[in-house]
């Protein structure tokens, strides 16, 4: 169980660090122009918006970027140390540079989308972006805003190395709860507004 962990994290490195990256990313003044709300402002037929104001077409080509620039790079360094095998990407292909672009494209694009489905409910609910709510409710939307992206990243994983329904959501429980972590971690450098 410790080696499959710990494959999870080595697979996943170069989103954890592009989530991360992305995050400071979308606080600098660069390309402003991209920093203007995927669903450009509009409203669904419910008369609220469809995502928000947090889901911007800088932030979603910030996670296509940075995944694929860190997994070319990461996939050197896997290579470099010796651990292929302790990735689930290698386990089935060679680590090749075409390969490390084409997952870091699509774990960049599993990230990004996943997080949409979510950000629409909570409109439709009329939650703040950004916020949660409180009650009962608050405990679920606190795990989702945790996994929506890793449902995505998993989800890539998958495509390419059988994980099965099990071990997928294993992934995920595991995804989140590191994301709770980073997050709050996050907060404490004040590159968050709230820990959740």
């Amino acid at each position: 169980m410790l080696t499959t962990l710990l494959m999870m994290y080595i697979t996943l490195a170069p989103a954890i660090l592009s989530g991360i990256l992305n995050m400071i990313w979308c606080k600098t003044g660069l390309l402003k122009p991209l920093k203007k709300p995927m669903d450009m402002g509009k409203n669904y037929t419910d008369g609220r918006r469809i995502f928000g104001d947090n889901k911007t077409w800088k932030g979603f080509l910030g996670y296509l970027v940075f995944n694929t620039i860190f997994s070319v790079i990461w996939g050197l360094i896997c290579r470099a140390a010796g651990i292929d095998h302790l990735n689930f990407f290698y386990v089935d292909h060679d680590n090749t540079l075409l390969f490390n672009i084409i997952t870091g494209f699509l774990i960049g694009c599993g990230y990004a989308l996943f997080e949409l489905p979510n950000s629409f409910m909570k409109r439709r609910l009329d939650i703040t972006p950004g916020k949660t709510i409180s009650g009962f409710w608050k405990f679920f939307f606190v795990f989702l805003d945790q996994a929506d992206s890793v449902f995505g990243c998993a989800l890539v994983v998958w495509l390419f190395y059988d994980l099965g329904i099990g071990l997928y959501l294993v992934y995920v429980l595991v995804g989140a709860l590191t994301h709770i972590i980073l997050n709050i971690l996050l907060y404490l450098a004040k590159l968050r507004k709230n820990p959740f």
